[in-house]
């Protein structure tokens, strides 16, 4: 997955029906809109819910005149503008559907259990979710990409793990592989480049914008992980 038209090959054959392509769309993107889900019903009926609404999203975007149907591939912020758009549309139904049935409830039961809101901002989520999505696909790649390259090429993954995942300080990882620390600072220096390199391509393949637009949106998909670490 390293071109653009790759993302649409993916999108393109969803729509058409292509079974290999739709399961690797919910794969990918599945987790993303389960997120904004859960976030936008914390604490509320709906979340009873997520399950059936879940489906529901994926089904708009497969049937025949749907959603992917209609996606356009220059359209404002890419495909994850448009499947944002797609998951806030379910959401609003199965709310109303909701609405519906809690009043019924109301009519013939009396009040039931108060369910309150909790303000988690889920567009938000739904934009951390995307990230991290991301972000995984571009370290999947990068381990791809070493796997060919050789040694030296995994070991470097290896090292941005440890910085990435387990937080580990550059003189401990110089300890552990018994090299000197700046040793270490070099190969680090150099996995943080093929990483970005990755992390590009992974955001062309969904984005399909100029270059311009995809080393803004990097930009922002880090600065949102860091904010959620911070």
């Amino acid at each position: 997955m390293t071109s653009v038209a790759t993302c649409w090959t993916l999108i393109e054959g969803a729509a058409d029906g292509a079974k290999d392509a739709r399961d690797l769309f919910v794969r990918r993107y599945g987790p993303v809109v389960k997120v904004y889900l859960m976030s936008r019903w914390h604490s509320r009926p709906e979340l009873r819910d997520l399950d059936d609404a879940l489906q529901d999203v994926f089904l708009e975007c497969f049937k025949e005149g749907g959603a992917l149907e209609k996606a356009e591939r220059r359209r404002n912020g890419g495909f994850r503008a448009f499947l944002f758009g797609v998951t806030r549309n379910v959401a609003v139904r199965c709310e109303q559907r909701r609405a519906r049935l809690n009043h019924r409830e109301l009519l013939t039961q009396g009040p039931g259990d108060d369910l309150a809101a909790v303000e988690l901002d889920p567009d938000l989520a739904f934009d951390r979710a995307w990230a991290q999505s991301t972000v995984r696909e571009a370290l999947e790649m990068m381990r791809r990409r070493a796997l060919v390259s050789g040694d030296e090429a995994r070991a470097r993954v290896e090292l941005l793990e440890c910085r990435f995942q387990r937080g580990m300080p550059i003189r401990e990882i110089a300890a552990q592989r018994q090299v000197p620390a700046a040793r270490i600072h070099h190969d680090y220096a150099q996995a943080r480049r093929e990483f970005h390199t990755s992390l590009r391509d992974v955001v062309a393949f969904d984005l399909g914008g100029l270059e311009k637009d995809v080393h803004a949106e990097c930009r922002d998909l880090l600065r949102l992980l860091q904010e959620h670490t911070a």
